[in-house]
């Protein structure tokens, strides 16, 4: 009998119950902020923004929203952050910053760096064991509750700076796991490989060695490892190495595309649990089986919402001057807001780019709908066209060719995923692979993730080169010609239609 399993499904059962009996609302929110503002009052930004005076004044929202401008990564790192990395102290929050998470960005840097504080990391800790809670509305039996848990995700190996480490951010939480939990994580001291394919290779090779009944990290990611695994060991499912796993936890990427090659690889029925989780902070997090994501309100983020739409952001993603921009309880469901964010990490009003949509504003619970710039992420790539741009601009200079037009698109392809790019020029090239080479080293240059995904999910580049008359000739087609209307970077769902019109222009 799996005596500890029972106890610990007691535990969660009643700690899930109570988690329950506490009701989110605006008045949370507000209370969140106070305690940001509280806490960082004494800070450089705090004195930059009267953060005192606001607290005095007894009506902290509207105080809070008049005095603190709206930022972006740019302008807060180039105004705030880049402090923290010399080691200085007390800038956007209490204390100097330690940790620093890597994420792909579009600014002239590869990757940007997010500062992760101590009561950040302690904030996603506490959200990831609600999460765990929420195992208990799931029929899983007593000894589910004593299996491993493989997290799957960035090298624990932390790159030391001067004054700081920098890493995955799912390599710096694994890397401060708390004790009680060593014993359950997998896949160990693996899990301080760098590289992606020697880190797959051994934990393939030690699968079996192990009793896994849960899996977290990225869909694609996750898909490659298991599949390795069933070849190495000459399986049928998943399942007949582990029989136990029975809950996969995902996020990042929508995972439709991924279920029916998943499902193919189970020999069990398997529960999903989606997460968002950013290095920026743990922003919500599925509850209820078929339900969406709630937002976690009451763990050091206060959230705004502004309205995604041509009043309020220009057409390259860009926001306008003096935006809309509403609290929780005037949000509307179905509708795509791009998300403000302040948090115990020192990021104030920081407009970290993803467009969610409530599906019950109720239950405040999400579901994560763009970015908002146009973005190509099939498999977690985060290729921005801020990125496309500067690759297309690189290989027309060392490739002394004029490339006038350019648009890309997600595919499948071979059970996993490729970009087809159509480029367009009207010099005579021939040497189609030597530029998808040079396009896609340039974009691996340009962006980690990508580079990443190259080695896993993303198996290929596609190229075809076309006359810059297929574009408007296109455009013309659409009643688009003219005006302000202007090629889109990322074809997205008129891809068909679009492959099957550029094949009267190729040779």
């Amino acid at each position: 009998m799996a005596i500890v399993g029972s106890i610990l499904q007691e535990v969660i059962k009643k700690k899930k119950s109570n988690l329950e009996k506490k009701q989110l609302s605006m008045r949370i929110q507000e209370e969140t902020l106070r305690k940001l503002i509280q806490k960082a009052k004494n800070t450089e930004f705090g004195h930059a923004y009267g953060f005192h005076e606001i607290l005095k004044s007894g009506d902290i929202l509207p105080g809070f929203q008049k005095a603190v401008p709206v930022f972006d990564y740019e302008k807060i790192f180039a105004q705030y952050w880049y402090k923290l990395l010399e080691g200085k102290p007390d800038v956007t929050w209490p204390g100097k910053v330690k940790f620093f998470g890597l994420t792909s960005g579009t600014s002239n840097d590869s990757s940007k760096r997010v500062p992760l504080t101590h009561d950040m990391i302690k904030g996603i800790r506490r959200v990831g064991i609600r999460q765990l809670l929420s195992l208990a509305e799931f029929d899983l039996p007593p000894y589910f509750y004593e299996k491993s848990v493989l997290m799957l995700g960035g090298s624990t190996s932390l790159v030391k700076m001067e004054k700081y480490f920098e890493g995955d951010l799912s390599g710096i939480l694994a890397s401060r796991l708390p004790f009680w939990f060593g014993s359950f994580y997998k896949p160990g001291i693996i899990a301080k490989e760098r590289d992606w394919n020697t880190k797959i290779d051994k934990i393939a090779k030690k699968a079996k060695d192990w009793d896994i009944g849960g899996i977290s990290g990225v869909p694609a990611w996750v898909q490659i490892l298991l599949e390795r695994i069933i070849d190495y060991h000459g399986l049928k499912t998943i399942h007949d190495i582990w029989p136990d796993f029975r809950v996969y936890s995902y996020g990042g990427v929508n995972f439709s595309p991924y279920k029916k090659s998943f499902e193919k690889l189970m020999g069990k029925e398997v529960y999903y649990l989606e997460t968002y989780l950013a290095s920026e902070g743990f922003i919500a997090y599925q509850r209820y089986r078929d339900h969406a994501m709630q937002l976690v309100l009451d763990n050091g983020i206060f959230f705004e919402f502004i309205p995604f739409n041509t009043s309020n952001f220009k057409p390259d993603g860009i926001l306008v001057d003096n935006p809309e921009i509403l609290l929780i309880d005037r949000v509307k469901e179905n509708e795509d807001y791009a998300l403000l964010i302040s948090t115990n990490a020192g990021a104030w009003r920081y407009l970290i780019g993803d467009t969610i949509r409530f599906t019950s504003v109720k239950d405040f619970e999400i579901v994560i709908a763009g970015r908002t710039k146009h973005f190509l992420s099939l498999c977690g790539e985060h290729l921005s066209v801020d990125n496309m741009t500067k690759a297309i601009s690189i290989i027309s200079e060392k490739l002394n060719i004029v490339i006038k037009e350019f648009t890309v698109a997600g595919i499948p392809h071979n059970k996993l995923f490729a970009h087809k790019w159509f480029i367009g020029t009207d010099q005579p090239f021939s040497d189609r692979d030597g530029l998808r080479q040079l396009l896609d080293q340039t974009l691996c240059t340009l962006n980690d993730d990508y580079a990443v995904e190259r080695k896993a999910a993303l198996r290929d580049v596609i190229v075809e080169i076309i006359p810059v008359k297929a574009f408007y000739d296109w455009m013309k087609f659409k009643g688009k010609e003219g005006g302000q209307h202007k090629f889109p970077r990322v074809i997205g769902n008129l891809y068909n239609e679009w492959n099957e019109f550029t094949k009267q222009y190729l040779n």
